[in-house]
């Protein structure tokens, strides 16, 4: 697994003190829900996105390293993925998964080895 999957990029740390619930989520072919939960943990920072409608209000669990840019003027979080990757992405459960170490790792695998853009 690549663990700085896990880590936001240095020009997005800035921002770790924002709270970003709320904030509108931008894959690179648009838009693809809102933050509904985050984590500046070391080692483990991530944003749970609601995905609304477009694929059946499913929460997905985003690695704080997709996260290429947060723009707080506009409230928008942009990700280095696409809709697609994040419609394959590994299910979500809430309560289930974010202290489950073997789903730490598929969601890293998957999107560890998910091509950039």
């Amino acid at each position: 697994m690549n663990d700085s999957i896990w880590a936001y990029h240095l020009t997005v740390a800035r921002f770790e003190d924002r709270d970003l619930t709320g904030y509108t989520v931008e894959a690179v072919d648009g838009s693809i829900g809102k933050v509904d939960k985050h984590s500046y943990e070391t080692g483990n920072s991530w944003i749970v996105v609601d995905t609304g409608p477009w694929i059946f209000g499913r929460e997905v669990l985003l690695p704080a390293g997709t996260i290429t840019r947060i723009d707080t003027a506009e409230e928008k979080v942009h990700v280095d993925r696409t809709r697609e990757q994040v419609r394959n992405s590994p299910e979500f459960t809430r309560g289930g998964h974010l202290g489950d170490a073997g789903y730490h790792q598929l969601v890293g695998g998957y999107w560890g080895g998910a091509p950039r853009f």
